[in-house]
This record gives C-alpha cells, structure tokens and sequence, in this order.
C-alpha cells in the first residue's frame, strides 16, 4: 500500500492486485503495535482508505497475477479476476446477505485464524477495503450443490439485489513499466513441532491468534479467555519455527521476541494477577526503543527464563510445560492455563510459484533474493521488478514500510526514465 500511494502521488497509474478480498495483510489481524502500544487499526485503516480513494490506483482485489512477459518499461501482465459473486458496484456492505447465510458460523473464520466463525457470505472485517461481500464458492451450498431453498438466503435478503450468482472469472490485462512485488508472509506452521500439542489443546495457540483474541474486534470483544475463563498462568515459548535446524529453519524471524514483550504486556495489563512466563532462546531487541520496551515489561512483573521446551502434556486441567534451563543446566515444569507459541514468519506457500512466474531468485530461506544485500536491497536480478516488506525476508512494520518506500523510488526512478526515453 505505501508504494502504491508513493507512485500515485508521483503521478503515475498503479495496478494494486490482491489475493484476498480485501487489502490490509497480517497487519489488519494485530491488534496492538510494539513498542509504542499504538492502535494496529488506527494505523492502517486511513492508509487503506487512502489506497481506496487515490485517483491513480486501480485496486483489483480477489485477483492474482498469473502471467507476466515483456521487459522493464513493457511488461504485461495478466490478472486473474475470482468471482465474488457480488456485484461490487450495487453492494453497500450493509451486512443482511452476511447475516442471511444459512452457514453463518459454521466456516472456520482465517481472519480471527480459527478463533471464531463465519458463513460461506463473509466480510472479513469491519474496516474492509472494499466494505464488501463475498461469497465463498468452495462453501457456499447454493453453488456447490444448488441447495439453498428456492431462493439463496443471501440473495433474498440483499435490498440491492448485488447478489450474482451468474458472475464468472475473468482475465484483466494491463501494461506496467515497472513491478514491485509485496506478498508478504505466511506464518509458520505450528503443526510442524508436535512436541507443542498445537492442534490437540485449545489451549495452545499462536501469537497471531493471541492477537485476534486481545483485538477489540476480536471474537471475544478484546476480554482474553478461553471458554469464558481468564488464563491465571500464561507461558509464552519463543523462536517456533525461527533458528530451528531440525527444521531446516535456521533464519530469526526478527519480531518474535518484541511482539512476545508486548502479549506479556497484554496479558499482565488485562489479568493483573497472572502470572506470565516467557521461555527464550535469546532476546532479540534490536530496534529504536525494543530494549526500552523490553525492560518495562520486565519490570511489570513478567518472568524471563533462558529454556529449551521438550514437551506439552495435559494434566487434569491445566498444561503441563517441560524445558530444560539452559542457564541453570536443570529440567523444569511449568504449569500453564494458556501457552502462546511465538511462531516465525515463512515464505508463503506459493513463493516458489511466483519466482518461476516473475524469473526471480529465492535465497536458499525461501524468500526471493534481492540483486545485491547492500548495493541493490530491493532490486531484483530481472530489471524493472522491485521487492517490498516480507517477501524478502522477515521484516517489522517500519522496515516494511522502509523497504516499501525504497522500491517505489526505483521504480518511479525506471518509469520517469522510460518516460524520457520515448
């Protein structure tokens, strides 16, 4: 989004494609920002409305790129517009399609990452750009079975009639002098380290689903409880699927350690009487006013402890946390109400995919390789095609936004050059 409206103010037309339905990224599911505590969505909201309202950016969202040839200053690309079964143009985003759905609470919600519901007719939140609906074809019965009574709920309640179960997929394409690649992440997969039991106890989550669960629009309203009941003993455990040779991860995922800081936080503001363990590999705060912040936490009553977790097992109701000390060099047990695993950040799962469509690198981590580390950062070895935040590699907010910045000079740089030689 922040190269996106850097090229526009510069003059140029920009193509925003987004896979999802609505733009915002990881950034929309936080609730809180480290180290100043600010507002996630008091942050992003004004930018996307931005993005929304910019004359020179064409959002094309619930679309994907699926094809690029030419060479800098003539690339063309094609893009994939889904079907949302909605006409964009005639919804309000009222809500009564969403409300409608006859499977309303029975889809696993991937905004709140499991931790509530939603229906095969979804807005994925409240501050969405595009405020729109969207029907999921893969769920929804009417188009999976042509099962919904003799009229689609969603379809009879819309009083704008923007419900269009005749759209189809379309093919878009457009001419880009330039190409900056921001996809993002996907987090890590807890699964992979069964020793955690994420999957088997509800209480066991992640960091990104501990984020949904403090969010004031979170499925609890921002109270953080599980089947209604307050945690008293929290532990959070560190660096899962960061450093982990075993795994064949050995890259630091760089916010894990700050944003574990700032759920203690969370959990000591919300549960004074908690008491809160966080198990660490190392402490990692590297950025303006991380060691500050780490201190204060510290001083708030958070217990850090130097450990290796081997194990998470159930004991009548509350978990049960093995690791060994590694300061002390002695095995230890914690008992814990809710543990919060801090997962890494990985490559999305269609990085690979994306580098063979573009002709790009990928460092032997996964993520796509720039030009040079220091003399090209957010160059690519294809001219003309740029990277952006955590494609590259794992990144905080600011340095995203940094990079970001960064590739939307190159680029206006590459299509004020072009401009020039035409």
């Amino acid at each position: 989004m922040q190269a996106s409206l850097d090229i526009a103010d510069a003059g140029f037309l920009v193509y925003l494609v987004e896979r999802e339905p609505t733009i915002g990224g990881h950034m929309a599911q936080l609730d809180k920002t480290f180290p100043t505590l600010d507002c996630s969505s008091c942050i992003l909201t004004p930018k996307m409305v931005d993005v929304s309202r910019h004359p020179n950016i064409e959002l094309l969202t619930y679309a994907e790129v699926v094809g690029v040839e030419g060479e800098i200053g003539h690339f063309k690309a094609r893009v994939k517009q889904k079907p949302r079964y909605v006409d964009i143009d005639r919804c309000t985003g009222c809500g009564l399609c969403v409300e409608a759905c006859r499977l309303k609470g029975r889809i696993v919600s991937e905004f709140d990452v499991g931790m509530s519901k939603r229906g095969a007719v979804y807005i994925p939140f409240p501050q969405a750009v595009p405020l729109k609906a969207t029907i999921d074809p893969e769920r929804c019965i009417f188009i999976t079975r042509g099962v919904c009574g003799k009229v689609p709920a969603c379809k009879e309640a819309c009083p704008a009639e923007a419900i269009d179960f005749e759209q189809k997929e379309e093919m878009i394409e457009v001419e880009a002098g330039a190409i900056i690649v921001a996809t993002g992440f996907d987090p890590f997969d807890a699964r992979l380290k069964p020793e955690f039991a994420y999957g088997l106890y509800p209480n066991v989550i992640t960091g990104l689903q501990f984020e949904r669960l403090s969010s004031a629009s979170g499925p609890t309203r921002g109270k953080i409880t599980l089947n209604g009941q307050e945690p008293k003993k929290v532990v959070f455990i560190q660096c899962v699927g960061s450093r982990d040779k075993s795994l064949g991860v050995e890259y630091c995922s760089r916010v894990c350690c700050m944003y574990t800081a700032k759920q203690a936080h969370l959990v000591k503001e919300k549960i004074p009487d908690a008491e809160v363990t966080v198990l660490y590999m190392d402490v990692r705060a590297f950025g303006k006013g991380f060691e500050e912040f780490y201190d204060r936490v510290r001083g708030e009553g958070v217990v850090y402890r130097r450990g290796n977790p081997s194990e998470i097992y159930k004991n009548g109701k509350r978990l049960i946390v093995r690791a060994e000390d590694t300061l002390l060099g002695e095995p230890m047990q914690l008992e814990a109400d809710l543990v919060v695993l801090a997962t890494g950040l990985a490559p999305r799962g269609d990085a690979q995919g994306l580098a063979t469509l573009l002709k790009l690198s990928s460092s032997p981590d996964g993520f796509f390789q720039e030009a040079h580390p220091k003399l090209k950062p957010v160059e690519t070895e294809r001219e003309g095609v740029y990277l952006a935040g955590s494609c590259q590699g794992p990144k905080d907010i600011p340095d995203a936004v940094a990079q970001a910045k960064a590739a939307a000079s190159s680029a206006i740089i590459t299509l004020r050059h072009c401009m020039e030689v035409s």
